[in-house]
């Protein structure tokens, strides 16, 4: 059996929650290991009463997992030229983590426009504040060549409140036909709302998404 075939996947499952296999990393927001099976169902409906596993609420509650968003899946990135680093922003898969404009806000600039100033800092601060991305919203080239793969351990981890941060696992959606850009890491839909479904577009933060009731 290859490597290419062992390597952990997931299904989006039409109008249904995500099927996991192979995947042996599987976290809450604390980062303590929750029970991960060779094969198993994430909830993305946001209706669960067993979360982060699926209980059947989406066939309850007529869950789409369809986009309705009028923008193209995976929008043109914008550039922002720096000197010897490019940051590319593609708006669509932004998952509003913050870890941009936590870690490097001199260059990821919150309420400011353009809110990305590649020469506030130098070239190599710069991708390590991008590769902080968990969605892969952001990314970045450096002397014009995207760099490799950051060799990520395979994983899923449940944030607080928000998506699932995915990083080394095969993404499949035949109702949407969406692939991740960068397969390391990307922004699973957990709320059940995002418009860019399959991936995580902060819809969570607008409709107050939360794993339990306050």
């Amino acid at each position: 059996m290859s490597e290419e075939i062992r390597k952990p996947s997931i299904d989006c499952a039409r109008n249904g929650p995500y099927i996991v296999k192979r995947m042996d990393r599987l976290a809450n927001s604390k980062g303590e290991a929750l029970e991960a099976k060779k094969v198993m169902a994430l909830c993305r409906c946001g209706g669960s009463a067993n979360k982060p596993f699926c209980d059947g609420t989406h066939s309850k509650i007529g869950f789409s997992g369809e986009r309705s968003s009028e923008r193209p899946p995976t929008a043109e990135q914008l550039r922002y030229e720096g000197a010897g680093i490019t940051v590319l922003d593609n708006r669509t898969v932004c998952a509003h983590a913050g870890a941009c404009t936590d870690g490097l806000p001199a260059v990821f600039r919150l309420g400011t426009e353009p809110w990305i100033e590649p020469t506030g800092a130098d070239a190599e601060a710069i991708a390590a504040a991008v590769r902080q991305c968990p969605s892969g919203a952001l990314s970045y080239l450096l002397g014009g060549a995207a760099p490799a793969d950051d060799g990520s351990a395979p994983a899923i981890t449940v944030s607080k409140d928000g998506p699932y941060w995915v990083t080394g696992a095969e993404l499949q959606d035949e109702a949407t036909g969406q692939r991740p850009q960068f397969p390391e890491r990307y922004a699973l839909c957990r709320c059940g709302q995002s418009k860019n479904k399959p991936f995580c577009d902060g819809a969570h933060w607008s409709v107050e998404f939360r794993d339990e009731k306050n």
